[in-house]
């Protein structure tokens, strides 16, 4: 009978202890929150594409150079006249007083090549003699003008000039455009590095916190139990306030280094602080361009530079002046054709008169000044681009040799932080068999700190010299973003 109440209540106790299992595996699975998505140098550029208020700023360039062509084209566009003029006179002959006159409606307007012309309808007043070009019974004429600048002004005027020089706005903006833009993806790989280096630089201060703050406890048990002399603790907790110290000033450096790097990263019209949760790895890969690449980016760049491509948009603008100045040298010679609108005419009829008018200047001392100012500025101009061209070679150089030395950087401080780590682990073996104080182990975890320090400034340097390569080349002034800025967060 007892063996029975023994085995059921053995059974009711697993029973119950099964109870909790069950339920926990009737419950249904817990998913796990996915990591945050690291921000990247690509989502950071099309951040900047998309909301930043200076690239916003540039792009109103176009809409100037929109404006600069209306305006242009607003000087040859065709102009609706209705003139209406009368004269009472009176008569030598029997006819006595007389009041005659006529109104005219006509459309004029302008050529590019300096020709000005009208068309129209003349309604005769009164008893007017119509002799060309009449037509409804006499009292109606068809009126046709025209001024035509033979020599001066001929294809080259002050007019045409602005219109060419508004064609040139449109190009004009899309190089500041990419200037603006060049420049903002610089200052924003270079921030987002340094963003980067600070916060690991920051991890790696407060792990040595945490290192210390063990030691600590450790060499205070020991001191209790009479193992190590007092002052051992005391120079165990100095360390720990010093690293702590550090590891502020480091919060603050990544602090700072976080509130600039929302200056490039715009939401509804304000500077979003990015989460320390998205800070990314530095890249394992270091690649090089081969010197093939390398000779055909700096060909190119040549070309492609904002800076190569506005000097080209300023000389083709003095060009526009030289060839104004030059034209105004040319006497003037110009011919015109149109209906006599003068009063005293009515008296003889409404007719035309053609004119012929030549003027030479003698001197000619303001289009020779201008002629010379622009000559001189376009030989300006042409040193100028030589030395733009030359500046974007060194720009590439300058971007290749800072790749090479990071590189070099880097491998020499990994080393050193290898060797750093080796020295600090034997003296922490020695100080655990005795051999060596407490002192002696805090500068080996110092040492190893640097160098890990150095290795972080090794990788963000070169991280920042391959901006700076993209940059020196001209590839962020007409590149398209690449990447759309995600809103992922993740689950808490």
């Amino acid at each position: 009978m007892s063996r029975r109440i023994t085995f059921a209540t053995v059974s009711l106790l697993a029973l119950i202890g099964l109870l909790p299992a069950v339920a926990a595996a009737g419950d249904p699975p817990k998913t796990k929150g996915l990591p945050p998505i690291p921000l990247s140098i690509d989502e950071i550029h099309a951040w900047i594409d998309r909301s930043h208020p200076l690239l916003k700023g540039a792009g109103t360039e176009k809409v100037m150079a929109r404006g600069k062509m209306l305006k242009a084209l607003g000087a040859f566009e065709p102009t609706l006249i209705n003139d209406t003029e009368l004269e009472r006179f009176v008569s030598k002959d029997t006819m006595g007083t007389q009041t005659v006159g006529f109104n005219d409606t006509l459309v004029e307007a302008r050529h590019p090549w300096g020709f000005r012309y009208s068309a129209g309808v003349r309604h005769a007043i009164g008893d007017a003699k119509i002799p060309d070009l009449a037509f409804g019974g006499g009292n109606n004429q068809a009126i046709l003008g025209g001024f035509f600048p033979l020599l001066r002004g001929l294809m080259v005027n002050p007019e045409n000039a602005e219109l060419q020089r508004s064609e040139l706005a449109d190009p004009r903006a899309d190089v500041r455009i990419a200037q603006t833009r060049q420049d903002l993806f610089l200052a924003a790989a270079t921030q987002f590095w340094d963003w980067v280096a600070a916060v690991k630089f920051a991890e790696v201060q407060r792990k040595a916190v945490g290192v210390a703050e063990d030691r600590f406890r450790q060499i205070e048990g020991r001191a209790k139990a009479g193992a190590v002399a007092p002052l051992d603790v005391v120079e165990a907790n100095q360390e720990v306030q010093r690293r702590r110290e550090v590891a502020i000033a480091a919060q603050r450096f990544v602090e700072q280094e976080q509130l600039k790097m929302s200056m490039f990263l715009w939401e509804h019209n304000a500077p979003m602080t990015p989460p320390l949760e998205r800070v990314p790895d530095f890249p394992s890969q270091m690649l090089v361009p081969s010197a093939e690449t390398i000779q055909a980016h700096k060909l190119q760049a040549k070309a492609d530079r904002p800076e190569v491509k506005e000097i080209d948009i300023e000389a083709k603008l003095n060009n526009i002046d030289l060839e104004l100045a030059k034209n105004n040298l040319l006497p003037s010679l110009d011919a015109e054709a149109a209906p006599a609108r003068a009063p005293e005419k009515f008296v003889l009829g409404l007719g035309y008169r053609f004119g012929l008018e030549l003027k030479i200047p003698i001197l000619q001392r303001k289009s020779r000044g201008e002629v010379l100012e622009a000559q001189g500025k376009a030989d300006r101009f042409v040193l100028t681009q030589k030395f733009r061209e030359q500046q974007v070679v060194v720009d590439v150089d300058n971007a290749l040799s800072a790749i090479e030395r990071a590189k070099e950087r880097i491998a020499a401080a990994v080393e050193s932080l290898r060797l750093a780590k080796t020295l600090e682990e034997g003296e922490r073996f020695r100080f655990s068999l005795g051999a060596t104080s407490v002192l002696f182990v805090n500068l080996r975890e110092r040492n190893s700190v640097d160098s890990e320090g150095q290795v972080i400034r090794a990788k963000a340097d070169y991280q920042k010299a391959l901006a700076l390569y993209q940059w020196a080349i001209g590839a962020w002034g007409k590149s398209m973003p690449s990447a759309i800025p995600v809103t992922y967060r993740a689950r808490d």
